[in-house]
């Protein structure tokens, strides 16, 4: 039998399945169709294979925090992978498959294996675990465990893991332990705050854990703030909402308000006008959230996968390791981004895409761009678009994030965006008819600055009745747009404003039925809405929006920016 340095089985399960092997990450959230293991997302290269029974081979995941809880709603109805196997680490899944065996008793085989095993065994037409054993083309392997013994805790901690302070926060601090020893570290650190992504009712997984928790009386230890939830809090009985879905998203979301967490509901904590400092460790999930808490305010938190979110909510202790530590937020690669001569809003979020795409797994940062004057909401686009395509957990742009000038790690790569890479994005990200019916802004919540600059693109215009504009907001821009005037503006234009729900959460009947085509300025959005949503997507900038909720239309070809030849 062999004993392959780095054959680690991360969660244990028996199991047997047909090999499937995906040359590129996936986000499970907006992947893949929670309750059949279809993969929707349109850009990746195995759209439309089916993961149910198998052994699924990744480097590893990408983008939404959300992916846990996508994997414990397929484990719960029968349709999860038979075994994951990553070639790197690894956090949303595995978090996600510790979950469903710990507290739900639907274990699902987690595998990381150093690269020569990983590429045997994507050679093989199945796979086998029996115990701590993986059996494939005559091949028997003996995988190790994590080891949770000789974890460095406070006494804190010891008090919780002992179940001193109640069964909810000793479940915390086992999860937590475990994923400290999964990611190679050995001991916990303080966070200041927490972020809670797994509020959305995208199924039954989330509320379930959700109220499981509460039950149990977990409560929040540190100041917590909850993303946008699936329905307009206040108002959803009012919109057409179907009341079974109303009344379980309102339950999902006061679960998690009866913890201790604030009713933020936005997917744009750093806009609050509490948003965390320099170098301040934070435990917050939701992707584009941490991208842009590390990369452009400097703060310090791991991208956490939805349910751990929690777990540091109600201890304060997240695993210290990744980019919490400074070794760990060096860039591994220099994107040279080629500029053509001028560009409007929309360069951001496509940068961002194919930074994500050009570096899947590692820290890069952005050369090029350093006579540029790049808004926080351009910067709020770059990260949401990075953090759809990339597991890293930050990026950074010389000249304009606070660790910029970092020096590049020994060995780096480096790459070009170049003109050709934005063009053919552009034409991916605009494949739909040119005939728009729905304009949706607000894919992370639309900033104040962003609901100005529309108010006064449409300034003595109005949105016919048969094209539906609608923007989502936080609560907090809400009450700052409507001290202002801005959403009298918008809403005397034809807008639709609506808090609470973000674009990635929002279902029929509130995202309109008739809708066929819709148009965006939101990179993230670009790339999930069509698996989201089932509709063709056109991409521009703010205002090439403002001009289809006009029009009806968006312009065919290339913008002027792009077609130039410099």
């Amino acid at each position: 039998m062999n004993a392959a340095l780095g054959a680690t089985l991360l969660v244990a399960n028996d199991s047997r399945g047909e090999v499937l092997v995906c040359q590129e990450g996936l986000s499970f959230w907006g992947g893949v169709d929670p309750d059949t293991g279809m993969i929707i997302d349109a850009h990746h290269p195995n759209h439309g294979a089916n993961l149910a029974g198998r052994f699924v081979l990744m480097p590893t995941s990408r983008g939404s925090c959300s992916g846990s809880g996508v994997l414990l709603q397929l484990a719960r109805n029968g349709q999860s992978p038979a075994a994951l196997v990553f070639r790197e680490s690894e956090d949303i899944l595995t978090l996600g498959a510790i979950i469903s065996t710990r507290l739900f008793d639907r274990p699902i085989a987690v595998l990381r294996l150093p690269s020569v095993l990983y590429d045997e065994l994507s050679y093989a037409g199945e796979a086998e675990i029996k115990g701590n054993t993986l059996h494939f083309s005559g091949q028997s392997v003996l995988l190790l465990q994590p080891d949770t013994q000789h974890l460095r805790l406070s006494e804190s901690d010891r008090t919780l893991l002992a179940g001193h302070d109640g069964q909810a926060r000793q479940i915390a601090m086992e999860v937590i332990c475990l994923m400290t020893a999964v990611q190679g570290a050995h001991e916990l650190i303080d966070v200041s705050r927490a972020h809670i992504d797994g509020c959305i009712l995208a199924h039954d997984a989330n509320l379930d854990f959700a109220e499981k928790m509460d039950q149990m009386g977990a409560k929040t230890l540190i100041p917590t703030t909850i993303n946008a939830i699936s329905v307009d809090r206040e108002n959803w009985h009012s919109q057409g909402v179907m009341p079974d879905f109303g009344n379980r998203a309102s339950r999902l979301a006061d679960a998690y308000v009866h913890m201790g967490a604030r009713p933020t509901f936005t997917c744009a904590p750093y806009l609050l006008d509490d948003a965390p400092g320099e170098d301040e460790a934070i435990g917050w999930s939701e992707s584009n959230a941490v991208v842009y808490a590390n990369s452009v305010l400097g703060a310090r938190t791991q991208k956490h996968p939805d349910y751990l979110d929690l777990f540091i909510a109600i201890t304060g202790r997240a695993p210290k390791t990744g980019v919490y530590l400074t070794e760990n937020r060096v860039p591994v690669c220099e994107l040279r981004v080629i500029l053509p001569e001028r560009a409007d809003d929309s360069l951001w979020p496509m940068l961002g895409w194919l930074a994500g795409s050009k570096s899947p797994s590692g820290i890069p940062v952005l050369t090029g761009l350093e006579k540029l004057s790049p808004t926080p909401d351009d910067l709020k686009a770059l990260c949401a678009a990075f953090a759809t395509m990339s597991a890293a957990p930050m990026l950074h742009v010389r000249g304009h994030t606070p660790e910029g000038d970092v020096p590049l790690s020994p060995g780096a790569k480096r790459l070009d965006i170049t003109m050709g890479d934005l063009r053919e994005l552009w034409q991916g990200f605009n494949a739909a008819d040119d005939q728009v019916d729905l304009v949706a802004i607000g894919s992370p919540h639309a900033s104040l600055a962003e609901m100005r600059k529309f108010a006064d693109l449409l300034s003595g215009q109005s949105c016919p009745t048969m094209i539906k504009t609608i923007v989502t907001v936080g609560r907090k821009v809400l009450a700052d747009m409507t001290e202002e005037g801005i959403l009298d503006r918008l809403q005397r234009v034809g807008v639709q404003v609506i808090p609470d729900v973000c674009w990635c959460s929002m279902t029929e009947p509130v995202f309109p039925m008739t809708a066929s085509v819709l148009m965006t300025n939101s990179g993230k959005y670009a790339h999930y809405g069509k698996g989201l949503t089932g509709r063709g997507v056109r991409f521009g900038s703010l205002e090439d929006c403002a001009k289809a909720a006009v029009s009806g239309y968006a312009d065919k070809g290339l913008p002027a920016w792009l077609s130039s030849e410099s």
